[in-house]
């Protein structure tokens, strides 16, 4: 049991350092108004295990919406770049026009 502890003191120690903090300093979510779960409905004012399901509701919410965001951001960039990529054929294709008619204009004269 102590080995436990010690793994999880340490564990908890290193991930703050690199700012994952376990707990957070205004306290749990949903744990009621007052307590450092704030004020954020009925429901999760009200603490307990409805306000900490709430909580946990609301934060799959903008986890899924952050996804869906960056999901969407990624596609358009890749058409953005799809779009340029064509964009630097069809001008490749151009030079090469233009480099056959320097060319014919040369042999004529």
């Amino acid at each position: 049991m102590n080995s436990i502890r010690s793994i999880s003191s340490r564990l908890c120690w290193n991930m703050s350092n690199y700012g994952f903090r376990p707990y957070s300093q205004l306290g749990d979510m949903g744990s009621g108004a007052g307590k450092g779960g704030g004020a954020g409905g009925s429901i999760r004012e009200a603490g307990g295990a409805f306000g900490e399901m709430g909580a946990a509701r609301e934060e799959e919410y903008f986890y899924k919406k952050q996804k869906e965001q960056l999901n969407k951001l990624k596609q358009d960039l890749n058409d953005e770049i799809a779009f340029h990529e064509e964009q630097v054929k069809r001008h490749q294709e151009a030079i090469q026009r233009h480099k056959e008619r320097v060319r014919d204009i040369d042999s004529k004269h």
